[in-house]
């Protein structure tokens, strides 16, 4: 068996204002202030003297190595993603962003917003753009009938209401 894996196709690269305020506030508190503050406590630990046995150390070190992981990792996403701070002309037709009202045959409304792969579990009722239902989703308008497969079986929606948010 080998341990090879192919690469996991790449995210989409939209996010909204908010999404890219927030990652740019984590990538901001993680470089000016977290890190500093590990960095001087693995340094005063490190003068304790033996390291091996230290493990305010040890675990100093390791909390760096995830910070720095995480800090090249929003810094290179933040340079790929395109914020999509403009509504479309067409306010009744689904897009990147959009509040969509759904309503399924047995009379149950749910509402979700399409946002990108980077935010979309940080609200409920938030969706990824990159997600087998935003893809059925997109581009249907006030009216139209998606098909969507939910728990190994496919339900029909109505689309009640497309929705954008305020420019923020």
């Amino acid at each position: 068996m080998s341990r090879y894996r192919p690469p996991r196709p790449r995210a989409s690269a939209y996010i909204t204002p908010a999404g890219h305020k927030k990652m740019t506030a984590e990538l901001k508190q993680l470089w000016k202030e977290e890190r500093p503050m590990i960095t001087q406590s693995v340094s005063d630990a490190a003068k304790q003297g033996d390291r091996s046995e230290n493990a305010e150390y040890i675990y100093g070190k390791k909390r760096l190595r995830e910070i720095d992981s995480r800090v090249r990792f929003l810094s290179k996403r933040l340079d790929d993603l395109v914020v999509v701070d403009r509504t479309p002309n067409n306010n009744r037709q689904v897009f990147f962003g959009a509040w969509v009202k759904l309503e399924n045959t047995s009379g149950e409304q749910q509402r979700y917003r399409l946002v990108g792969p980077d935010e979309f579990d940080e609200e409920p009722g938030y969706i990824s753009i990159d997600s087998p239902m935003a893809k059925v989703l997109l581009k249907k308008k006030i009216g139209d009938e998606a098909q969507i497969m939910q728990h190994g079986s496919e339900q029909t929606y109505l689309i009640l209401d497309v929705s954008y948010p305020n420019p923020e």
